[in-house]
């Protein structure tokens, strides 16, 4: 690294820097003791990873090679799972769901696995993150909630919470209803023989035992268990802070809709005697009438939706971008971020200007190395193929982009082959229902007749720039006061939409006697839709 990247990492306004910032002034006087900075995230294994845990691994892995090119500091990243939470319900995407049921109140680690694949439910949906998250490349280090109870590692810290029971009872109790509050206690003990987390009356404390003495909710009967080993789990609130304070966790997003957690959470771990980590909320992701995703709703878009339209890289791009404003995450933003993430990654195969070089949204996205690749057309551009050859054949749609980028073949450019996949698909579900094409008016018709005539004068090599220049021309001998309406004419007429790519480009790949044909179909009054 260039001691000109170090310099305008320091001093970059884009966001993962400002974040990776609080980090360099937090150990700006002395390096952390335990020998790195720890970045976490979190996980509730109760169900599949979807496009949030994408999104939040994502966004702190840009934030953590943000840092890494301020810092020597060595880095990790913690993927949490709060895999000994008790199941408080069965959900509606699983099989077996009665034999889910008999083990209501279980720890996830503790349920059997509905799919019949792992050890439990917990280890299956576990095993699904795992494998979710290196499909991506992610760099990271697995951590089990359960492990990390049974095994010890939360020892010391759920002793110093036994130690200050009433000042963290000060911090929640103000928080909950009065019902609640009678009977709130930051543990949770875990029956040994059934393994339910229950929710039970504390009654006794004894931290020089190690042990509090609680009230079983169905017996009554008064029960003396340690609070350590993995006999009890702390209700999630107190169980964040106090694994913010016992892993020495310097950095953790989290969503909007959480600022109350956090900031309760701060508190608890000042009242352990901890620092609680830097971090910000992002806004949450809205559908298409802005309103709420919300997975029971199955509103939006989730992550398999997406990868089956576009590349991961264009997912990446989109959670790079403004996180702290709300955006719509729905199929007709797809395309035009594809093509954003094509322009942003070919930009970065030139860019010499360290500043430039730290605001391009694919350094990030690609650690900072250009991808080996061409792409010589835009999704828009395949989209727009796709449609007007109206087909699902990728050796057609090959015919037409060989001829237009001279030697491209699915074997040679597989970038772009998986882009052609995904425009038939985003083609056949979203454009083709959509498509209605209208007759061109007298005056259209008139202008279209010198659009196909000059097409005729052009070399079946014209580039599209040239092409496009032409177009421009023909608009504006048919007086056309806003040359978008002429485009937008040639769009309604030629394609049935209302939006399409820049005309000379996409003359230039489909061919100027195909585009020649087409507009003769239009004077032909011939029906395009057929």
């Amino acid at each position: 690294m260039t001691a000109d990247l170090r310099d305008a990492a320091l001093n970059s306004n884009v966001w993962a820097f400002q974040e990776a910032r609080k980090l360099v002034e937090r150990y700006k006087q002395k390096k952390p003791e335990k020998g790195y900075v720890l970045f976490e995230t979190g996980y509730g294994p109760s169900g599949l990873p979807h496009i949030g845990t994408f999104g939040e691994v994502a966004r702190t892995t840009y934030v953590r090679r943000a840092f890494e090119q301020m810092s020597d500091i060595p880095t990790k990243l913690f993927c949490f799972s709060d895999d000994m939470d008790g199941l408080r319900k069965v959900p509606d995407n699983i099989p077996n769901k009665e034999m889910v049921a008999q083990h209501l109140g279980k720890a996830l680690t503790s349920v059997p696995d509905p799919f019949g694949t792992h050890e439990s439910f917990a280890h299956h949906n576990n095993a699904r993150l795992c494998d979710f998250l290196d499909s991506f490349g992610f760099e990271y280090e697995f951590k089990s909630s359960t492990e990390c109870y049974r095994s010890g590692m939360f020892d010391a810290a759920l002793l110093r919470v036994l130690e200050r029971y009433d000042a963290i009872q000060k911090i929640m109790l103000p928080t909950l209803g009065e019902e609640r509050r009678a009977t709130y206690s930051p543990f949770m003990p875990v029956e040994q023989d059934t393994m339910k987390v229950l929710m039970a009356k504390v009654t006794e404390l004894k931290p020089e035992s190690g042990t509090i003495v609680y009230e079983h909710p169905e017996t009554g009967k008064l029960i003396e268990t340690p609070v350590t080993g993995g006999h009890c789990k702390l209700q999630w609130k107190p169980d964040w802070a106090m694994r913010w304070y016992a892993l020495g966790v310097d950095y953790e997003m989290a969503g909007k809709d959480l600022i109350p957690s956090v900031e309760l959470g701060n508190k608890i771990v000042k009242a352990l005697g901890g620092t609680p980590p830097e971090g910000f909320n992002y806004e949450l992701f809205l559908d298409e009438n802005a309103q709420k995703i919300s997975k029971s709703k199955g509103n939006g878009i989730s992550m398999e939706d997406w990868l089956k339209y576009a590349p991961e890289d264009s997912l990446s791009l989109f959670m790079f971008q403004k996180p702290k404003t709300a955006k719509r995450l729905y199929f007709d933003i797809i395309p035009k971020t594809v093509d954003e993430y094509l322009t942003f990654a070919d930009k970065l195969k030139t860019e010499t200007d360290p500043v430039k070089l730290l605001q391009n949204p694919a350094w990030h996205i690609h650690e900072g190395k250009a991808p080996e690749r061409e792409i010589p057309l835009s999704f828009g551009i395949l989209l727009n193929l796709v449609s007007v050859c109206n087909t699902n054949d990728p050796e057609l749609l090959w015919a037409f982009i060989s001829r237009y980028a001279k030697g491209a073949t699915p074997e040679n450019a597989p970038y772009l082959d998986k882009l052609v996949g995904y425009a038939i698909n985003y083609y056949n579900d979203f454009v083709k229902p959509a498509k209605k094409y209208r007759a061109a008016t007298d005056a259209e018709k008139a202008a279209l007749t010198e659009l196909r005539d000059m097409l005729k004068t052009l070399d079946a090599g014209t580039n599209g720039g040239d092409i496009q220049t032409q177009v421009f021309e023909v608009g504006k001998n048919h007086n056309y006061e806003n040359l978008r309406d002429w485009f937008k004419a040639l769009y309604e007429i030629l394609l049935g939409q209302e939006q399409g790519p820049r005309m000379g480009s996409f003359i230039a790949l489909y061919g100027i006697d195909e585009s020649v044909a087409l507009i003769d179909r239009v004077l032909a009054d011939e029906d395009l839709g057929v």
